[in-house]
């Protein structure tokens, strides 16, 4: 792998002392702010909504957190729950990361395209956030967190893009689907993934996403929040994903996955089996490489009950010390 300059390892191992010492105090203001980046596709330009939560103007290990099919970026990973913690955005700018986000081309406030936004576009919208990344921050490599397609989308991207591609968080990952009793009941629709590029994404479809593996792991309020939130763009959401997963996988190989890897997968996430997951696991090349389960939880790892546990997971995966050179 390339080596991180510089300002990348210093900011990483800033990031390092915060997880040292405690997380930044919750006191200091958590600055938000919007940035769109653009790609062409046939001579047209399609606008990518791009969000980022930092403490402080000072260099800062950059982490992408990378949505999946059914939502878009800010109801994924910047949720606000009354009596809950639910924002990853806000939880790890203050483990002392600059944290961004985008909305994939389709869902959000992101253009409306004919296209239905599969894994092979998601690289394409996240080449064009590097560009906005280096731009504002100077570094041109970023830890990535991808959640269900999210994941396949980081990984992908790692695949096309390993110069820009730090550490790397795969949750809620599926390989081949073999033995996936979620893309199974899908693939019962995979006709009309090949002849719609938009699908119905309702308030019970979305909540369909926290009870379909096992009922209880979220908190009810989750749902009715989440929907709250995304549905204001609307009830469609693009195909393109649920069409790779149900009629292309394996869309990513793990032996061109040079990144270090975590892989974590709730307990009862019907998405992929162990042995599916165990066998991209195995043929990831970095040694540096984790596999979590975390206990009492299913598909949906941000916004469940036992979310701490994943963020602890994750936390601690992405601040790792760099093994020494052999």
């Amino acid at each position: 792998m390339a080596a991180i300059d510089r300002r990348t390892m210093l900011a990483t191992a800033a990031a390092s002392m915060v997880a040292a010492t405690g997380a930044a105090s919750v006191a200091e203001a958590v600055v938000f702010s919007e940035h769109w980046a653009t790609k062409q596709r046939d001579g047209t330009e399609i606008r990518l909504a791009m969000y980022r939560k930092r403490i402080g103007a000072d260099a800062r290990p950059v982490l992408f957190l990378v949505h999946g099919s059914s939502t878009s970026a800010r109801s994924s990973f910047d949720l606000s729950v009354p009596g809950g913690d639910y924002s990853m955005m806000d939880v790890f700018a203050r483990y002392g990361f600059d944290v961004w986000t985008m909305d994939h081309e389709g869902y959000g406030r992101s253009s409306r395209t004919s296209g239905n936004s599969d894994i092979a576009s998601g690289v394409e919208d996240l080449k064009a956030a590097m560009a906005v990344i280096a731009r504002e921050t100077g570094q041109t490599r970023c830890h990535f967190l991808g959640e269900s397609s999210g994941a396949l989308r980081a990984g992908a991207f790692a695949m096309a893009a390993p110069e820009h591609t730090g550490r790397l968080v795969l949750a809620a990952l599926t390989y081949t689907g073999k033995g996936s009793p979620t893309l199974a009941k899908r693939a019962e629709q995979t006709e009309y993934y090949r002849t719609h590029n938009t699908r119905l994404r309702d308030r019970a479809m979305i909540e369909s996403i926290f009870t379909r593996d096992r009922p209880g792991t979220t908190d009810p309020a989750v749902p009715k929040a989440l929907a709250d939130a995304e549905l204001v763009y609307g009830d469609q959401v693009p195909t393109g994903t649920y069409l790779d997963m149900t009629a292309h996988l394996p869309v990513i190989d793990p032996a061109r996955i040079v990144a270090p890897v975590a892989v974590v997968r709730g307990e009862y996430d019907g998405i992929a089996t162990m042995e599916d997951l165990w066998d991209f696991y195995r043929l990831l090349p970095n040694g540096d490489k984790q596999f979590s389960v975390i206990a009492a939880a299913a598909h949906a790892l941000a916004t469940c009950k036992n979310r701490h546990a994943f963020w602890h997971a994750a936390q601690a995966f992405l601040t790792m010390p760099e093994p020494p050179a052999m």
